[in-house]
């Protein structure tokens, strides 16, 4: 085989399993899915506030959510320095981070998050102490945790948490990203390593889906979703400026 034959062949390979994946989630937790979009939408409708925290590339489905044409308005990123996205040197040092424990619990204590807040953890493994201590410590604090995470990692692995559990073991929804342990769609012979993640794509579609089912969630309350529209359309700052105004103690990506 010719070797653009070869990398053809594994791009439709690639987007073969994705689709599958997202089939399969669809499928499977739509359900869970609705129930996590309705939470939202009735913490939205009882003026509280949602924020989305993710830890190294489970970051990326987080800020996906916040500031974004088609989006809610009130979403709002918990950024833990160091660990949100691949934005540190070196860039182990935010994996070495999602493992301190104590670390989750002096991020809650200084955000603005209240109780009656939704908080929306993600990580695909779903064993590190970061994660893990978030959804133990908001949930104490009266926060509704909605988790995103791979659910077989926690038959597969051993947890890196004080208490053996997962993500999973602490959230009030849980939503399974369904991806395979490793993260790793593609092998080849000659290539010695799995490759081509899907994880953030079936994340991300996860999350639109979840804010998708808000927003359909508050027109039926006959409450006007406070979407974002795109800048690059005419009309599209002035709308936003409308929004922004009317939501703005509970937006806090402008502060």
């Amino acid at each position: 085989m010719a070797e653009s034959d070869r990398g053809e062949g594994l791009a439709g390979r690639y987007f073969d399993a994705a689709i599958a994946l997202l089939r399969e989630v669809r499928d499977a937790e739509g359900e869970r899915i609705t129930e996590a979009g309705r939470l939202i939408a009735d913490t939205v409708a009882a003026g509280g506030r949602v924020f989305a925290f993710g830890a190294g590339h489970s970051s990326l489905p987080a800020q996906d959510t916040v500031y974004r044409a088609g989006g809610l308005a009130v979403m709002n990123l918990l950024s833990v320095p160091g660990v949100v996205g691949v934005d540190v040197r070196p860039a182990t040092l935010g994996s070495a981070l999602e493992r301190v424990d104590g670390l989750a619990g002096a991020v809650l204590d200084t955000s603005p998050l209240e109780r009656g807040d939704v908080l929306v953890i993600i990580s695909l493994s779903g064993r590190n102490a970061l994660p893990v201590e978030m959804a133990i410590n908001a949930r104490a604090l009266g926060i509704t945790v909605i988790g995103v995470t791979s659910v077989g990692y926690a038959d597969a692995t051993k947890s890196r948490h004080s208490s053996g559990t997962y993500l999973k073991d602490h959230c009030d929804v849980v939503l399974d990203s369904r991806i395979p342990v490793g993260d790793a769609e593609l092998t080849l012979p000659g290539i010695d390593a799995p490759f081509a993640p899907a994880s953030t794509v079936v994340t991300s579609a996860i999350m639109q889906a979840v804010v998708a089912t808000a927003a359909g969630a508050l027109a039926e309350r006959g409450v006007q979703p406070p979407l974002l529209r795109s800048g690059n359309v005419d009309g599209g700052h002035e709308w936003n400026g409308r929004v922004m105004r009317e939501y703005a103690d509970r937006i806090f990506y402008r502060h």
